[in-house]
């Protein structure tokens, strides 16, 4: 077993090691350094990827040569996918044999480097991202000029197309072990296996590390004219030429054609075992992920560094600072609470919405769960007078109502009706094709009021609760609201905080001046910048206001809190963010 630096997963040590292994924390290597942000491998990339990263980041270069001979940075072999080569060079194309696939386009082969480093300027290569900085000339950069201008923690030259490069008479052999002796190269990866085969005596592994990388399972590596999953079940051979293995992510986490995950696979206890570091690749923020992680990329960063079973030992990303977030700030220790001056509220919104149909028993054990210290119910009538969380007495915007149903409000139905209704999960984001965990999108079950207190009342995590008036019923609904919370014993109760909110005064008026209850008003438009008297009416019938994120300026808010004392809780603007 060989000697652990201090990570661990939850389960402890992450896996069983080899020898000559050590575990240290996952590096994080920034493909074409912030490459999810600015044009690959710019030098402003390269550069923000350094500053906002962890202090060890490594930055990643896909190098191509020049028909001189010079190692450039450039993502992919066809230059006019990330540059504006087609526009400075229109009559330059070329047809050639890549991976035995005649391809057209741009290639470095045909151009000397001064030509590509001071006419062609790089662009965004993945079209589906912002354009808005591919007209600031940003210069091709050499691999030279990364290792001394950019000075990166770590340097990972990655080699792609060695085949490509050898048809036209350039050696990539040559040109790595040329490049180690003038700067420090950290890593060097290829998925072909010839090329590192020849380079392996030219390197010790205490100074660059080789790393296989496997492309797809059924694609073929062309040395051996093995598919690249016939050669994972083989990692002792493996070994024999390499330090470490980059894969797909999707090696280690498959995941279904209905985008929710597998179990994982042993690929990584199998290559630590045979004495391999394991890498794992095709992070990105930016394209849908698994809906296991809720649209969230710090989870499925975690999936791959801090689980029971296993650790990569880094990962490669075009967002290099959310994959530090993960690594830094939340591996190990979720369950540690943050320190900082200010703590905030976490406050559900109709449970965890994003997860489940909202309102619905299972959206608010997993709020519970998550960590959210205050569920929030807002309350609609049924016909019998039942009051139950919904977030809103229109039906048809969280369950799927039957055609046959007489009405499609709350007021029209009675709670036994309801309650057989199936909930449906909000989806405010399809116009761009986002969806909320499809397989989950009808469960749960609606509760009552009284039910959602007595499953606040047995969560020992939370603070409060937040029942929210907010309908035509208003004065009725409070009435209601409070013979519930007096029978559940909420208003003599001290563990649990009542936060009643609404943007009716009238109705917060019935419930202000009670000790266990705080008022919160809820601001429709921007009221900070209104005069003090303003401020001192909502005093009147409230404890705090609430708003949306774009109605508030708090330079104003802090002003008007010197003159009348008042609690701030804002809102996210959902127009805005679509959540």
């Amino acid at each position: 077993m060989g000697t652990h630096s201090g990570w661990h997963t939850w389960g402890g040590p992450s896996t069983v090691l080899a020898p000559d292994l050590v575990r240290k924390p996952p590096l994080v290597i920034a493909r074409g350094g912030f490459s999810g942000l600015f044009p690959d491998s710019s030098q402003i990339a390269f550069g923000l990827a350094r500053q906002v990263s962890l202090p060890n980041v490594h930055l990643w270069c896909d190098v191509q040569l020049t028909k001189d001979g010079f190692g450039i940075c450039a993502q992919g072999v066809k230059l006019e996918n990330a540059t504006n080569i087609a526009t400075i060079y229109k009559n330059s194309s070329r047809v050639y044999q890549v991976n035995k696939v005649p391809t057209r386009g741009w290639f470095s082969v045909d151009f000397a480097y001064e030509e590509l480093a001071n006419n062609v300027a790089l662009t965004q290569g993945v079209y589906s991202r912002s354009n808005r900085f591919d007209n600031h000339g940003f210069a091709i950069i050499s691999v030279d000029h990364l290792a001394t201008q950019v000075q990166p923690p770590g340097l990972w030259l990655n080699i792609q197309y060695d085949a490509f490069f050898t048809q036209h008479n350039l050696s990539m052999t040559r040109f790595v072990l040329s490049v180690s002796k003038r700067v420090k190269v950290d890593y060097i990866s290829s998925p072909e296996l010839a090329l590192l085969t020849a380079i392996e005596s030219g390197f010790k592994p205490t100074t660059t590390k080789l790393v296989f990388r496997f492309l797809g399972r059924n694609e073929i590596e062309p040395s051996t004219s093995q598919t690249y999953g016939s050669l994972l079940k083989n990692l002792t051979f493996v070994k024999t030429f390499a330090s470490g293995i980059l894969v797909p992510k999707d090696y280690i986490w498959p995941v279904d054609a209905t985008l929710y995950l597998q179990p994982h696979t042993s690929v990584v206890a199998d290559a630590h075992k045979a004495g391999l570091e394991v890498f794992a690749s095709d992070f990105v923020n930016d394209i849908p992920i698994s809906y296991n992680y809720s649209h969230d990329p710090i989870s499925e960063y975690l999936s791959f560094v801090d689980n029971a079973d296993f650790c990569v030992d880094g990962v490669l990303s075009d967002f290099p600072m959310t994959a530090s977030e993960a690594i830094a700030c939340f591996a190990h220790d979720l369950g540690r609470k943050a320190s900082s001056q200010a703590k905030p509220l976490i406050i559900s919104k109709y449970g965890a919405s994003g997860d489940y149909p909202g309102c619905t028993d299972l959206a608010y054990n997993k709020a519970i769960a998550d960590g959210a210290e205050i569920i929030d119910c807002p309350v609609q009538l049924a016909k019998d007078g039942t009051p139950f969380c919904l977030s809103s007495e229109n039906l048809t915007e969280s369950a799927i109502v039957p055609k046959d149903v007489g009405g499609i409000f709350s007021f029209n139905l009675a709670w036994n009706q309801i309650q057989n209704l199936k909930p449906a999960i909000a989806n405010p984001s399809t116009e761009y094709k986002m969806f909320r965990n499809p397989k989950f999108q009808n469960a749960g079950k609606f509760v009552t009021l009284s039910d959602f207190l007595a499953l606040s009342k047995n969560a020992k995590s939370l603070t409060g609760v937040l029942i929210n008036i907010e309908n035509a019923q208003g004065v009725r609904v409070a009435d209601a609201v409070n013979e519930v919370v007096i029978k559940a014993g909420f208003d003599k109760q001290t563990s649990l905080k009542v936060m009643i909110q609404s943007s009716n005064s009238s109705i917060l008026m019935k419930f202000k001046g009670k000790s266990n209850y705080e008022c919160v008003y809820k601001a429709d438009g921007s009221i900070a910048d209104g005069p003090d008297s303003t401020i001192k009416n909502i005093k009147t019938f409230a404890d705090s206001v609430m708003q949306l994120w774009r109605s508030t300026h708090l330079s104003s808010w802090q002003k008007l809190m010197v003159s009348s004392p008042i609690s701030l809780i804002q809102l996210p603007d959902t127009k805005e963010i679509g959540a």
